[in-house]
């Protein structure tokens, strides 16, 4: 893996995040109603917080694109849990428009840091495709990242995280066969274990 790579597909950040939401919106169909008190390979969230921490991440990309700024302060969501799925779906597509109505590049504050779109909507993709991962194990199902999106993601990955990120943003890497798929190497990176579901 280069940085040359991965600044390569940086510079299809949308379309990264196009394939992303396409991926998750997969996974989202598996959620059943009696579903949103499973457990999540996220600690300590079941998958109404992991929804819920969707949705606040979708608006903020979506702030990105319509106002040019993401403020550190921004309220959480309410509680949408009779329509939740519903909810993250509908707003994963008005974030798809929003980044396509878009001039790039261009510049993106958050907080008082400025970052180019490219990589602001490349690490949305890296979020969104891992959480729509995580979707699918909470509803029991195995259900792989495609192996060109979780290729690219993983040439983002040593790009957008660093070892602060860890422990608190992320857990530590767990280790995978060099034979595993592309997925498994991909959320393997962000500390989730592959492994298959009982």
């Amino acid at each position: 893996m280069t940085d040359d790579r991965g600044s390569t597909a940086l510079l299809g950040g949308v379309e990264l995040l196009e394939r992303a939401i396409g991926y998750t919106q997969g996974s989202l169909v598996l959620v059943a109603s009696d579903a949103l008190g499973n457990p999540t390979p996220c600690a300590e969230w079941d998958l109404r917080a992991l929804l819920r921490h969707m949705m606040d991440s979708l608006v903020a990309l979506s702030d990105a694109a319509e106002v040019g700024h993401i403020g550190l302060d921004t309220e959480p969501t309410g509680d949408f849990a009779h329509d939740a799925v519903a909810t993250v779906r509908r707003r994963a597509c008005q974030l798809l428009g929003a980044w396509a109505r878009t001039e790039r590049p261009r510049q993106v504050s958050v907080g008082d840091r400025s970052l180019m779109s490219s990589v602001l909507t490349g690490t949305g993709a890296l979020e969104i495709a891992v959480h729509g991962w995580d979707v699918a194990r909470a509803c029991g199902h195995d259900r792989p990242i495609p192996a060109a999106l979780a290729e690219d993601l993983l040439e983002l990955g040593p790009l957008l995280l660093t070892e602060s990120d860890r422990p608190d943003r992320f857990a530590e890497p767990v280790e995978v066969s060099p034979l595993a798929r592309p997925s498994d190497h991909l959320v393997a990176y962000l500390g989730r274990s592959p492994l298959p579901l009982d």
